[in-house]
């Protein structure tokens, strides 16, 4: 039985750089950064130590060559923020493309993007 989503894999082009984009613009901590003998290296990330769910951020072009046949596409994630008001102005403030906040039934949400063009989006709790 499954009973949590331990963490979610990003394929990334670079790893380094995709990592200070979610530390530093979006507030998220880095919780390991491992590196296999075979030279397979991945950075954890996550927005708390505590969060129950992290990224998993790999090397899209090496898990390409270990197992083509998955899909490497992003995952279409959807984080949730307490005040919307004041997330979507401090990703402005740092320089992080966002959308337009906009207002769906029963929620406010607005989408924003990676330094390597993934978009993901925020909503409202």
């Amino acid at each position: 039985m499954i009973t949590n989503i331990g963490q979610i894999m990003l394929y990334v082009e670079d790893q380094k750089a995709v990592a200070e984009f979610w530390v530093n613009k979006i507030g998220f901590i880095i919780l390991a950064e491992e590196k296999a003998d075979n030279g397979f290296y991945w950075i954890e990330i996550a927005p708390t130590k505590e969060a129950t769910t992290s990224l998993v951020l790999h090397n899209k072009e090496m898990i390409a060559k270990m197992q083509p046949e998955l899909n490497l596409a992003t995952p279409s994630l959807l984080f949730d923020s307490f005040n919307l008001d004041e997330t979507y102005q401090q990703f402005k403030e740092k320089g992080v493309t966002v959308g337009e906040l906009v207002s769906m039934p029963g929620r406010r949400a607005f989408n924003f993007s990676d330094n390597e063009g993934n978009y993901f989006a925020i909503q409202e709790t």
